[in-house]
Parts: structure tokens; C-alpha cells; sequence
């Protein structure tokens, strides 16, 4: 998890759990718990430590589930082995609830950074969005989806790293779905239409949530966002998003990952491959950066056809 100044408050600060990790102060704090830096005194480093809280009034059967949910994140992210997805160190249990230990990721998220700056430029939000989608082949090829894609989960370094973090609501392939009866799982506005319609997701569901997230990077606004989650679901599987116009070549990524049927969607390895070379060609121009190394010389930005499967938008990569 990542390091920011916040004002949550400190109560619990000093607290040591499991006789090893001292709450040092806390970093944020949302429905599910709070996020604390902490301090492994075993280890003499500086950790981050997800603190989980069940409401008040939630029936025990369901704070079990709660927390059997939290044990899965943490082994669904321990699954994962790569540099773009937030390492877990450790799971122990304390006050009868667990508490998940990951790497302190020194830096914010790409929601404070478009709280701050509003939008993203076309080749910014594609380096990001490059960087996402290795993350997601890794945890895919792991059998894990990540289901919650979003700005606040994606956390930049300030090494220039950038890490999918809070695997909390994550399933395993083929495993049995805690989700409990009725309940909302991930964020209406980044859901994709499958999931809204209570179809069984897959990775290009995670796929949809990244072209959302990066449509608002660029844009400053989801292109399915509405006053209510009901308003906001129903846009998802019913409402064709609005031509995202500062997109530039980021466009053609945009429509791939946004269609609405998942076996025409982008697959992981196109969008890798069309975000890479929106970065490159924005970096190899006159006094630019050099070129990906990973994009091949020759390689052409897909242009999308004049009209997708779902008679969204008429683009070009232009």
C-alpha cells in the first residue's frame, strides 16, 4: 500500500500486533478498515498493515465471511509475482481479525493524482495503463482476477513505479465465490456490463475496468458515471460511452477495451502492445526519449473499424 499524508486518525498508534508489528500511524482509511505504516521490529522495516474493522451491526456469520474474504486477498496477491503488483509479506490474526502486512510503496495513487491535476495526458496515461496490463497478465496467468481496477488502486512510486494493489474482493478461478447474497462487489462505475448482469467475470473484465480507468485519466470523468450506482449500472450495460475527444491515439485502446460483449473485447496483449506505442511514439519524437524496447520497430497503432460490434464510436489512431 502506498504512503500519503492523510487525516485519519492516529488512535491505536503504538499498538504492536501479532508481537511484531508496531502501528506507527495511519495512512487512510475506507468501508473495510484502515490502512496503518507500520514498523516490523523483527525485520527493522517499515511496512504497511491492512487493519480490518466489520460494521457494528453485521451478523457474525457475516463478519466471518468478511474476514475469510480479507485471508483470500492476501493469498490471491501472494500468488502474484511481479514488480507491478503490491507484495504481501505476511497474514496474522489479531483481536479475532486479520491483518494483512504488504510492502510500504512510497508515493500516491492515481486518484490523488487526478484529484490534483484533473486529466492525463494521452502518452501519461498509457505509460500507467502499460503497466497495469503486466500486472494483470501476471495475476490472470496466477488464475487470480482482480476485480476492482480503479485510480485508488493503482498506486505510483516515487521511483516511478507503478503497482496494482488491494486484491480484497479477488477470486480465485474455479475456486467457490464468497460473495454474499445481494452485495455489490467492486465499484458500480468501473464494473464491466458481465458482471453488472451477474455473469460469471473473467480477465477481460479486468480489462474493461482498466479502459475505464484510463478513459477518466484522460477525460476527467468515467465514461459511465451517473448520480446512483442503479443509474450508473444500468449506463454500463445499456449506454455506449461518449467519444472520449483527448484521448488522442489513446482512443483506439479505448474502444477495444470498452466493448460490450467480453469476447470482443482487446485482449491483454493487444492493449499492451497499442499503450506501448501510443508511449512510443510520443517519446520518439524530436528530442524525445528513446523507444520502448518492447514495442517493435515497425509496429502500427490499431486503428479501430469504422464501426465496433456494440455501434459505439466511428475512430481512427489519428
Amino acid at each position: 500500500m502506498h504512503q500519503q499524508d492523510s487525516a485519519v486518525p492516529d488512535a491505536g498508534s503504538g499498538r504492536l500486533i501479532a508481537d511484531r508489528y508496531r502501528l506507527l500511524s495511519a495512512l487512510g482509511e475506507g468501508g473495510m478498515g484502515t490502512v496503518w505504516r507500520a514498523l516490523d521490529e523483527s525485520l527493522q522495516r517499515e511496512v504497511a498493515v491492512k487493519e480490518v474493522r466489520a460494521p457494528a451491526e453485521l451478523p457474525a456469520a457475516k463478519v466471518e465471511l468478511m474476514y475469510t474474504r480479507l485471508q483470500r486477498e492476501a493469498w490471491a496477491a501472494a500468488r502474484v509475482t511481479a514488480p507491478n503488483v503490491i507484495t504481501v509479506h505476511d497474514v496474522v490474526t489479531d483481536g479475532g481479525r486479520p491483518w494483512i502486512v504488504m510492502e510500504l510503496v512510497q508515493g500516491g495513487s492515481l486518484a490523488d493524482l487526478l484529484k490534483s491535476r484533473g486529466t492525463l495526458l494521452p502518452r501519461e496515461a498509457a505509460r500507467i495503463g502499460a503497466e497495469v496490463v503486466d500486472a494483470l497478465r501476471a495475476a490472470h496467468t496466477a488464475g487470480v482476477l482482480h476485480r476492482d481496477v480503479k485510480p485508488a488502486n493503482v498506486l505510483l512510486s516515487d521511483d516511478g513505479r507503478v503497482v496494482l494493489s488491494d486484491f480484497g474482493i479477488a477470486v480465485i478461478e474455479g475456486d467457490t465465490a464468497l460473495t454474499m447474497t445481494g452485495e455489490l462487489v467492486g465499484s458500480p462505475e468501473f464494473l464491466a456490463p458481465e458482471r453488472a448482469l451477474g455473469r460469471t467475470p473473467g480477465p477481460a473484465s479486468d480489462l474493461w475496468s482498466l479502459g475505464v480507468l484510463l478513459y477518466a485519466a484522460v477525460q476527467g470523468r468515467g465514461p459511465f458515471r451517473k448520480t446512483g450506482a442503479l443509474a450508473t449500472l444500468r449506463a454500463v450495460v445499456d449506454e455506449d460511452p461518449p467519444f472520449p475527444d483527448r484521448a488522442g491515439p489513446l482512443a483506439a485502446v479505448l474502444e477495444g477495451l470498452l466493448r460490450k460483449e467480453p469476447a470482443e473485447r482487446m485482449s491483454a496483449e493487444e492493449a499492451a502492445r497499442g499503450l506501448r506505442l501510443v508511449v512510443r511514439d510520443a517519446e520518439s519524437g524530436p528530442g524525445g526519449a528513446p523507444a520502448d524496447p518492447r514495442v517493435p520497430h515497425g509496429e502500427e497503432l490499431p486503428t479501430a473499424a469504422s464501426a465496433t460490434a456494440s455501434g459505439t464510436w466511428a475512430l481512427t489512431a489519428a
